[in-house]
């Protein structure tokens, strides 16, 4: 499928690109998600919350929650682990974008993507380690998770943290919910967050803006 790009949107994508990938953006303040793992029941309301928003066909999941199941009678457990785009502070995908569709805010830290100046080549989905990039095949552009940014311009937060009926997803400043500053529903009072559970690429790839409560069995030792 022939794109055709408006030529000064493209070359102006395109030194934003350069200009990112050389120096990575430090922003004011880096916005993420944190979850938890154990009280999460898996309805996916916000998977489909998040499908809604973005009008998204069957296939392409900028959310999903992801069943982990394990052990031997009697000694069986099961867990959740809820993941989008982690929003990182050195993206992989954002080098790998030719056209400089995909760029980080230097006010909250959102990767954000603009699938107009797409070609369709999929080297983001390649290189994310996370899964972010999603590929619509209807309209053959790659799209993703910008964190619902237009709500977080207006105030409010995104579809899937507002869509969670056990109040288990939230999103805020990474640094604070690392540090246990961060008043949410999704943390408890005597709850520890990770920055990674089991089978979870190395953060230190990327240095993913997420944080967990995570079930025993998926803590990284």
């Amino acid at each position: 499928m022939v794109r055709k790009v408006d030529k000064q949107e493209l070359e102006s994508a395109i030194r934003r690109k350069v200009a990112q990938t050389y120096e990575p953006v430090k922003p004011k303040e880096q916005l993420g998600f944190v979850h938890h793992n154990v009280d999460c029941i898996g309805c996916r309301a916000c998977e489909i919350a998040c499908k809604d928003k973005n009008g998204l066909p069957p296939g392409p999941r900028f959310r999903r929650v992801m069943y982990i199941e394990g052990g031997t009678y009697p000694d069986v457990f099961a867990y959740k682990v809820n993941m989008s785009c982690n929003h990182c502070a050195e993206p992989a995908c954002l080098p790998t974008c030719p056209t400089g569709a995909i760029w980080k805010r230097p006010d909250n830290g959102v990767v954000d993507i603009d699938s107009t100046l797409c070609i369709g080549c999929r080297r983001c989905e390649a290189a994310c380690p996370y899964g972010a990039p999603q590929w619509d095949p209807q309209e053959q552009v790659i799209k993703k998770c910008n964190l619902c940014i237009d709500e977080l311009q207006a105030g409010r937060k995104p579809y899937c943290v507002m869509a969670c009926m056990m109040r288990v997803l939230d999103v805020g400043p990474i640094d604070r919910i690392w540090q246990g500053t961060f008043k949410t529903t999704a943390v408890g009072a005597a709850d520890k967050v990770v920055r990674q559970v089991k089978n979870m690429a190395d953060p230190a790839l990327t240095g993913p803006s997420i944080a967990f409560v995570p079930h025993g069995k998926g803590k990284v030792d």
